[in-house]
C-alpha cells in the first residue's frame, strides 16, 4: 500500500490543502478518520467506506480517492482485487449519492435562508467565490451531467461541486444519480492514473 500511496502522491499531490479546509470550515482534525477508511478491511471497512463517502458528500471537503487503499492493500474476504475493487467502488458510490441527497436538501434550503453558502463565503478560502466560475458555469451548460463530469476529476472536494448544484438543480433522483457516476467514474479514473504511474516509474 506505500507504494501506491507514493505514487497517488507524485500523481494527485497531498490531500493536505482539502484537510486544511476542513478545518477550517468545520474546526476538528479528520486525519484518523482517514487513517481509518485507508486501512479499512472487511464488512466493517466496507461499512466504515459508506460513512466516510457519506460525510465528504456534504460536509467533509476531503479526498474520496482514500477509499481505494483497501482495495490495494485487500479487504480481508479472500477475494479476487476486482471484486474487491468492485464492492468498493459501489460502496462509496451508494455512500456518496446518499450523502449528496442531504446536501441536496441542505442546498434548496439555502435558496430561501442561504445559511450554507454564507457560512461558506465567510469562510478564508471563500470557497463558493472560489467555484462559481467552474463549477457553477458546469452546472448551467451541462445539468447533470455536468455535475458528473465535475465529481470525476480527482483530487476536487466534492463538497464544493456538490453543494454548487444543490442550490441550481431541483430533481433528487437525478441528482443522486449523477453523484453515483461521477463518484465512480473518479475512482476508476484515480485507478487508472495510479497504474499508469506504476507502470511509468517501474515499480
Amino acid at each position: 500500500m506505500g507504494t501506491v500511496a507514493g505514487v497517488a502522491a507524485q500523481l494527485f499531490g497531498p490531500a493536505l490543502p482539502a484537510s486544511s479546509i476542513a478545518a477550517e470550515l468545520f474546526g476538528p482534525d479528520f486525519s484518523a478518520f482517514r487513517a481509518a477508511v485507508e486501512t479499512a478491511t472487511g464488512v466493517s471497512g466496507l461499512v466504515l467506506i459508506l460513512v466516510y463517502s457519506f460525510l465528504i458528500a456534504f460536509i467533509l471537503p476531503l479526498p474520496s480517492e482514500v477509499v481505494l487503499f483497501p482495495g490495494y492493500a485487500g479487504m480481508g474476504f479472500g477475494l479476487p482485487q476486482s471484486v474487491d475493487f468492485a464492492l468498493i467502488l459501489l460502496t462509496s458510490g451508494i455512500g456518496k449519492a446518499a450523502g449528496s441527497v442531504f446536501a441536496f436538501h441542505i442546498g434548496q434550503e439555502a435558496k430561501q435562508s442561504g445559511p450554507v453558502i454564507r457560512a461558506l463565503r465567510n469562510s478564508r478560502f471563500d470557497v463558493v467565490s472560489w467555484s462559481e466560475n467552474r463549477t457553477v458555469e458546469l452546472a448551467r451548460e451541462y445539468g447533470y451531467a455536468g455535475l458528473a463530469l465535475a465529481l470525476c476529476v480527482p483530487g476536487f472536494p466534492d463538497t464544493i461541486s456538490i453543494y454548487a448544484f444543490a442550490v441550481l438543480e431541483r430533481d433528487y433522483y437525478r441528482f443522486a444519480a449523477a453523484t453515483f457516476a461521477g463518484s465512480v467514474g473518479r475512482l476508476l479514473l484515480t485507478m487508472g492514473g495510479i497504474g499508469l504511474g506504476i507502470s511509468v516509474l517501474g515499480l
